[in-house]
Order: structure tokens, then C-alpha cells, then sequence
């Protein structure tokens, strides 16, 4: 911390300062609203409703809002909010993030800032990691919301569309990030408003907001349907990639040979995560595949594939990037440890790794409709987050989301001893180091938790602690189904557990052991069905006795291991509290903070260390030569570390590095969405208009004029020289739809010379608006009308789905730009604008032939009753047969 830090205070202290009278205010109506009979309290919701329709703001109705939801949450989970907890809601109700350590009640905190924003009736989103907590929190603080007259919603997979509707009407609607922004999608591929199921994006929590916003945002949104099926050549790539010659380039900023880098036929490049054949390797493709040019644009599909399948060898590594299961590759969250369920590798490396791992490869998917996380939590008109770890990000929430951090205060002091890193020279002598560590702490009964960066590295430290006869439980994406278990009971006397990083896991870690989840493996073992012990635990209300009943023998149990580990609390906070051993420093330093903040929850002791070796990934690619140098001139032996702490601020400087390289690639992702997004922003704009109603016979007769103009102007030019027009060409286009064989001949020079470009016009324009009126006296006006919706939002959703291809594929080749001096992002930035411009001539091309040429086919079946008759359906070809 600077002098001048020391003297004034950082930024989060002055705001807190700030914000502390609001705090006071509403800590002085405690006993007010203490004394308040339950009607009088219920009361409040609709009083507070009554004074924002008078013109009040929800800053003006904030004290006495968070006062009745803080009272109520006493009243209904006998938890009542701590001043810091109403600190951290009044920093998410003003749209900023709050980062609160593990284990200070942040579900609880944004009780408060729910409560109050739902009271403008726009909805309110709080948006968790995984369905499970989604689950859970909705049931828990839907209590409190249920007691005040709100209603409480949720979003998780599995839902129909009626269901989520009822979710998002719900004045406090939970869910994941991945269901919010797949609905969103959804919403803006249907074509009748009724089938939507959001209501808007007026406020969103978003919770562990740096794992949402920071670390998924490279990876986009996709709704794919089914494309080419081009498995064999996936399959013949690899087999290619497989008998190739791999370089590895560890450093780049060594100083190496250019003929050694190159020795090989391709190049691999750990830190740019890049796969790049060279002059040898692609003369080898050009033989083994049979071309004379691989860089041959007929030959780009076949270059495509290599490339994956070198990335699939050359990079992506088995149980650390992803796992095989059931015949299928399930990718692995490289921040949570997580198996991904569901989520495929886009540009078809997932394919090229279920080809290299020889399961079933799946048919290549054609993207319907995408979106990033980035633009998809920026659609809303106020947006907060909490976490345990933000600060080390703030630049980046700041300059991509306008978001700042304020880090609110603990309840209780943290004690927990954050050790300097130890630095071995060789990964096996940190290993021995760290059971030696592990052994000592489980002598006096001190729990441990490991953390490591990959599966391979946990069965490792488990093979290791089973030769030393150390009992332990492992957790990482193989076992995830037993998390919350694994985790919760990490803190009982002598509990050793290894566990991949340790990121959102949503369960706090309790000295002793957690007594709700010994109560559930009770109930288990008593032979109770997952299903019963889940009611038993749920918080929704009833009178069923059987429910009432479960909850009895849950909330006995429950008590009764409350009493037993109390003793047990005790010891294990006379051995010293959770110690943390972290095996390896991940890139980001906030994975590093969350393993860290997993001891020493609400004061309670606890103490952490960093084992590290140059042979780790961190050090050996990012840690660069000082580290090496240093290491080099104290001619240590393996088992002695370094700890030194100008070595830990090295590391931590390399981390820096890492981030702000990590940051910039997530920019550079968000510098092309920006474009993308903003013509998506006018797609899904237009398409709601035509959902929400709106006339559109008028925009459909622009489209008429706009069309003749525009394609008569192409055919004929600016030139005033008939020589020089394409007649033949404009007759072409309008001829069978527009005009008949007979019309628009002109035969001769002279009949050529006779042509009026904007009497041409006139003449075309008229015949398509007698044709549209003529078509509109057939159908009659209200089917006309959906004629006309329809027919538009079919055309807008498929050119709007080749646009997204043809961008995707612009892409790709745009950064070769910059080896002439150019930016890509503008190149991109105005190719695309003039593919967007084609696009939306198209579809108004094709929206008007479309209306003249569709026959109606009537079925006999009945239209339902108060639906909008289904009977009539369209059909784009000029001579379609009615029929019954």
C-alpha cells in the first residue's frame, strides 16, 4: 500500500465512508420495524409500491425498503443482515460489484437490493453459477420475498416454455447465466410475441461475477442445428496430425535459433495457445492429401481441418482440458474444475478431439443465432455482481462493463497466516514437500485442502498419500457428482481432500464438518430416497404432513450434529484452523484468492502456502529467466525451497502479465461481438417491432419502392449511355413475378434509346403496388397481415443465420490484414458493414417476391378456439394446389 493509501485511504474506503450515513439510516429503524405486527410489516411492500407510483425513486424508499426486508428475514430465517451486509446490497443496488470474502452471507445480502428493486415492477435477476444454487437460494430467500407479498421464480434446464414465462413474470426471477442468455437467443428466434418467455432486463446480481463476466467471457453463447456431416475428414486430419513432427515453444521471448524453432512440422506455442504447421509440415499435407497448394482457396476446408487436428494433439491435453465419458469428450472448466456438460468447442476442434480420442465424431453444427456473455449482461439498464475476489480485475469491469469494485469489510477480522510461496527447483521435490506438509498437519489433526490445476496432478498427490498411508478424499471433474459433500466436509479433525481449483463451489467449509450434510447422509443411510431427503431440506411453504414430518427428522438430526461438533470445532482451531497447500500458482490470481479465502471464514484461524517448482507450467512459460537465474546462483538441491519474498512479488508480477495478456484476447473477442452485436441490436429490434404488432403494411410498401429503386439503379448505373445498361438483366430479375414474358422487351437500339430510367421506375412501382393490392382484396386484411409477418420474419431469421456464417468465416482470415499495415478490426469492422447492407437488401428483395408469389393452402382442420386461425399456412411456390 502507498504512503499516500496509508494517509486518505484507497478508493473502496472513501466509498464505504460515503455510503455509511444510508447504512445508519436504515439501522436506526430497527426497532421501528421490530415492532410491527407481521400485517403492519406485509403492509409496507404495497406503502413503498404507493410512494414510487407518487413519484418517489427507489433511492428515496431505500432506508425503510432494506429496514422491512432485513426485519422480515429475521422474522422468517431468524438471520438478520450485519452492517456490512447492508453495506455490500447498498453497493449492488446502485449497479456496482461487492466483493465480500467466503463465507460473509452473500446470498443473503442481496436480499435486500431484490427486494427493493423488485418493488418497480420490472423484474429482478439474480444469476448463480449452476442449478443447484439457483435451486437452493430461490427456495431459501423466496421465504422472505413469499413473506412479503413477492413472488419468487426460477430458471433452470429442463423447463418448457410456459414454465420459464411464469419464471421471468415472477417479481424475482433465479437462474444460471447460461439459461438467462440461451432464453434471450430463444425469445429472438420465435415468431409470435406469446411465445417469448423474457420480460425485459431491467436489474441483474450476478453472483461469483468474476467467474461469469471474466472468465467465460471469451466463450460465446451459440444455438447451433444440425450441418455438414464431414466426420471422415476430421478422422483422416488426424491420423495425419498423428505422424507429424511436433516443436514445442516454451519461451518466446528466447533467444533461440530460427532453424531450431522450426525443427519440426509444426509449431506449438504453449503461451499463444497456437498449433501452426510450417514450410516442412505443409509439404507433408500436400502428399499425404494429394493437392499440389494447401493454401489453394478450393483447399481451405482441408487446411481448416489440419489445423484443429494439430490443435487437438498438439495442445489440448486429456483430463486437464477435457475428459472422455460414455463415448464423448465433456470438456473441463479450466477455472472451476467442472465438468462443462453440454458445451462444445466451437469452429469444429470439438470434433477434431473426438477424432483424435476415437469416440463417435458429431456431425459439424451451423450456428443459428450467438451472443457473448459480455453483450448479453450489457443488454441490462443496471447490472451488479458480488464475489470474493474482483479487485484483481477491476480494470477490466470497469472498461468493458462500467462496473466498479468496492471491497466491503469482514464481520470479523480475518486471523488466517497467508504464508510466502516455497519455490523448489524440480516438481518432484515440491511434491515431496508438500505431503511432508500434509503428514505434519494431519499428526495434530489440522485439516488440509489441496488445490491443484488438473486431474492428473490430484491422482498424482492421491497416489503419493496412499504409499504414506494418509487417509484423503479427492475431488475433481471425475467425481463431481459427490462435490458439495467432498467440500463441505473438508474441515472435520484430520480430513486431508485434494481438490482442482476450488472456484464457485458454493459451499462454505466449517471447522469441525458441516452439519447439514452429515444430517442428509444420515437420512441416506436410514433409507430415505434422494427425492424425500430433498424436501426435507427445501424451504418452499405447505401444510402436507408428510413434508412437515421429513423436515422434523432433518431438523433433529441437524441439531444433534450441531452439539457434536462443537468439541470438534474446537480442536481443530487449537491445531491451527484449514490449512490450504496450493500445488501450482494459476494464471489468474484470483483462483489463487478463492483457494485462499476457503480458510479463515468469519474469524475463525486458518493458515496457507504455495508450493511451486520451475517446472511448473507458470514459472516455466511466464516466470522467464530472473526466476531461473536467481534459483541458478543459490545452486540449490531439489528439496530445499526458496522463500523468499521478492520470489513471491516475481511470481505475482508474472500472474500480472498473464491477466492483462488474457484480458487483452478478451477484448480483442469483444472488439469483433461489438460489431456483430450492434447489427444484431438492429435485427432483434426490427423482429420485436413485428412481433409486438406493430402495422407493418407501410414498412411492406417501402420495401416495394425501395426495391424497384435500388434494383434499377444496379442494372442501369449512373451512366447515361443505354450502352451501357444491363436491360436484359433488369427484365431477367422482375420476369414471372412482376411482369410478363411480353413486357419490358426492348428489341431494338432504338427501343433501347426510348427508356426512362425513373419512368421505369414509376411503371414498376405501380405494378407491384396494384399486384400487393390485388393480392391483399384475396387473402383479405387480416391475413394478409400475418402474411406479411410471417413471411418477413422468415427471411430475416435465415439471411440473418448466413450472415452469422459469412462473418464467421470473414473472420478468420481478417488478421492476415495486419501483415499489410491494416487493422483487422476496422477492416472487419467495414466488410462486414457491407455484408450487413446486402444482407438487408436481400430480404427485402425477398420478402416482396415472397408476398406476390405465396399460395395459401387451407387444411381442414379447425382453428382453436380463442388462437389466431391456424389454418391457412404459407407456401413460397408460384402454383401451389389448395387443398382440404
Amino acid at each position: 500500500m502507498g504512503f499516500l493509501e496509508k494517509v486518505f485511504g484507497n478508493y473502496s474506503q472513501k466509498e464505504i465512508k460515503r455510503l455509511q450515513p444510508t447504512v445508519n439510516k436504515v439501522l436506526a429503524l430497527e426497532n421501528e420495524f421490530a415492532a410491527m405486527s407481521d400485517a403492519q410489516l406485509r403492509g409496507m411492500t404495497d406503502k413503498l409500491k404507493a410512494r414510487l407510483a407518487n413519484g418517489e425513486t427507489l433511492d428515496d424508499i431505500l432506508p425503510e425498503a432494506f429496514a422491512t426486508c432485513r426485519e422480515a428475514s429475521w422474522r422468517v430465517l431468524e438471520m438478520k443482515h450485519f452492517p456490512v451486509q447492508i453495506l455490500g446490497s447498498l453497493v449492488l443496488h446502485q449497479g456496482r460489484i461487492a466483493e465480500m470474502k467466503t463465507g460473509e452471507g452473500k446470498t443473503l445480502v442481496a436480499t435486500l437490493a431484490c427486494y427493493l428493486n423488485a418493488l418497480a415492477g420490472k423484474g429482478v435477476h439474480v444469476v448463480t453459477v449452476n442449478d443447484y444454487l439457483a435451486k437452493r437460494d430461490s427456495e431459501w430467500m423466496g421465504k422472505v420475498y413469499g413473506y412479503l407479498g413477492l413472488t419468487t421464480g426460477l430458471v433452470v434446464n429442463g423447463l418448457d416454455s410456459a414454465q420459464r414465462r411464469k419464471a421471468y413474470a415472477a417479481d424475482i426471477t433465479y437462474g444460471t447465466n447460461n439459461e438467462f442468455g440461451f432464453d434471450y437467443l430463444r425469445d429472438n428466434m420465435v415468431t409470435s410475441k406469446d411465445r417469448q418467455v423474457q420480460r425485459g432486463h431491467f436489474f441483474a446480481i450476478v453472483d461469483e461475477v468474476d467467474s461469469i463476466l471474466i472468465d467465460e467471457a471469451r466463450t460465446p453463447l451459440i444455438i447451433s442445428g444440425q450441418g455438414d456431416n464431414s466426420s471422415e475428414l476430421y478422422t483422416l486430419a488426424d491420423r495425419f496430425a498423428k505422424s507429424l513432427k511436433v516443436c514445442r515453444v516454451a519461451e518466446m521471448d528466447a533467444k533461440e535459433d530460427n532453424d531450431a524453432v522450426l525443427d519440426g512440422d509444426y509449431i506449438v506455442d504453449e503461451k499463444a495457445r497456437s498449433a501452426t504447421l510450417t514450410q516442412d509440415g505443409v509439404a507433408k499435407a500436400e502428399r499425404y492429401f494429394g493437392v499440389e497448394n494447401l493454401m489453394d482457396p478450393e483447399n481451405m476446408t482441408l487446411l481448416h481441418h489440419i489445423n484443429q487436428a494439430i490443435r487437438a494433439n498438439g495442445l489440448m491435453q486429456r483430463d486437464v482440458d477435457y475428459v472422455v465419458k460414455d463415448d464423448q469428450i465433456i470438456i473441463v472448466d479450466e477455472f472451476t474444475g467442472r465438468l462443462m456438460i453440454g458445451r462444445r468447442y466451437n469452429e469444429g476442434l470439438h470434433q477434431a478431439i473426438e477424432a483424435k480420442e476415437g469416440v463417435t465424431v458429431a456431425k459439424e453444427s451451423k450456428t443459428l443465432a450467438s451472443i457473448t456473455f459480455q453483450n448479453y449482461f450489457r443488454l441490462y439498464n443496471k447490472l451488479s455482481g458480488m464475489t470474493g475476489t474482483a479487485a484483481t480485475e477491476e480494470s477490466e469491469f470497469r472498461e468493458i462493463y462500467n462496473l466498479d469494485v468496492i471491497e466491503i469489510p469482514t464481520n470479523r477480522p480475518v486471523i488466517r497466516k497467508d504464508y510466502d510461496d516455497f519455490v523448489y527447483t524440480t516438481a518432484k521435490g515440491k511434491y515431496h514437500a508438500v505431503i511432508d506438509q500434509i503428514v505434519e498437519c494431519h499428526k495434530k489433526g489440522q485439516p488440509v485442502l489441496v488445490g491443484t490445476v488438473s486431474i492428473e496432478k490430484s491422482e498424482l498427490l492421491s497416489q503419493m498419500l496412499d504409499r504414506r498411508g494418509i487417509k484423503h478424499t479427492v475431488l475433481n471433474a471425475k467425481f463431481h457428482e459427490k462435490e458439495a459433500e467432498i467440500v463441505a466436509q473438508a474441515g472435520k479433525l484430520g480430513a486431508v481432500t485434494i481438490a482442482t481449483n476450488m472456484a464457485g463451489r458454493g459451499t462454505d467449509i466449517m471447522l469441525g464438518g458441516n452439519a447439514e450434510f452429515m444430517a442428509k447422509h444420515d437420512m441416506k443411510k436410514a433409507g430415505y430416497e434422494d427425492e424425500q431427503i430433498s424436501v426435507a431440506t427445501s424451504y418452499f411453504d405447505t401444510d402436507d404432513e408428510e413434508v412437515l414430518a421429513l423436515r422434523k427428522t432433518y431438523a433433529d438430526l441437524l441439531q444433534k450434529h450441531k452439539e457434536a461438533i462443537r468439541p470438534e470445532a474446537e480442536k481443530v482451531r487449537e491445531a491451527g484452523g484449514l490449512f490450504i497447500i496450493g500445488t501450482e500458482r494459476h494464471e489468474s490470481r484470483r483462483i489463487d484468492n478463492q483457494l485462499r479465502g476457503r480458510s479463515g471464514r468469519q474469524g475463525d484461524p486458518g493458515e496457507t502456502r504455495f508450493y511451486l517448482s520451475l517446472e511448473d507450467d507458470l514459472m516455466r512459460l511466464f516466470g522467464g529467466d530472473r526466476i531461473q537465474a536467481m534459483m541458478n546462483s543459490l545452486k540449490v538441491e531439489e528439496d530445499v525451497p526458496i522463500g523468499a519474498k521478492m520470489l513471491s512479488n516475481t511470481i505475482e508480477s508474472a500472474q500480472a502479465k498473464v491477466e492483462g495478456r488474457n484480458f487483452a484476447i478478451r477484448k480483442n473477442v469483444l472488439q469483433f461481438d461489438d460489431v456483430a452485436n450492434r447489427q444484431r441490436e438492429v435485427i432483434y429490434k426490427q423482429r420485436q417491432q413485428v412481433l409486438d404488432g406493430v402495422d407493418i403494411s407501410a414498412v411492406i410498401s417501402k420495401m416495394v419502392d425501395d426495391t424497384v429503386g435500388e434494383t434499377v439503379d444496379r442494372f442501369i448505373g449512373t451512366s447515361d449511355d443505354y450502352h451501357d445498361w444491363n436491360l436484359h438483366g433488369l427484365r431477367d430479375f422482375f420476369l414471372g413475378w412482376a411482369i410478363t414474358k411480353d413486357e419490358m422487351v426492348y428489341a431494338t437500339d432504338e427501343e433501347k434509346a426510348q427508356v426512362q430510367p425513373e419512368k421505369l421506375k414509376d411503371f414498376l412501382r405501380e405494378r407491384l403496388h396494384m399486384l400487393y393490392t390485388k393480392r391483399e382484396a384475396m387473402f383479405g386484411p387480416q391475413l394478409m397481415r400475418e402474411l406479411e409477418r410471417v413471411i418477413l420474419l422468415k427471411n430475416v431469421d435465415a439471411k440473418w443465420m448466413d450472415h452469422i456464417d459469412a462473418m464467421e468465416d470473414l473472420k478468420k482470415g481478417i488478421y492476415l490484414r495486419s501483415y499489410a499495415q491494416r487493422d483487422p478490426v476496422i477492416e472487419f469492422r467495414m466488410e462486414s458493414g457491407e455484408m450487413f447492407n446486402q444482407m438487408v437488401d436481400l430480404i427485402r428483395e425477398d420478402t416482396i417476391k415472397m408476398l406476390l408469389t405465396v399460395q395459401v393452402r387451407v387444411t381442414a382442420a379447425p382453428a382453436k378456439a380463442g388462437v389466431a386461425d391456424e389454418s391457412a399456412n404459407a407456401d413460397s411456390r408460384p402454383e401451389a394446389p389448395a387443398e382440404k
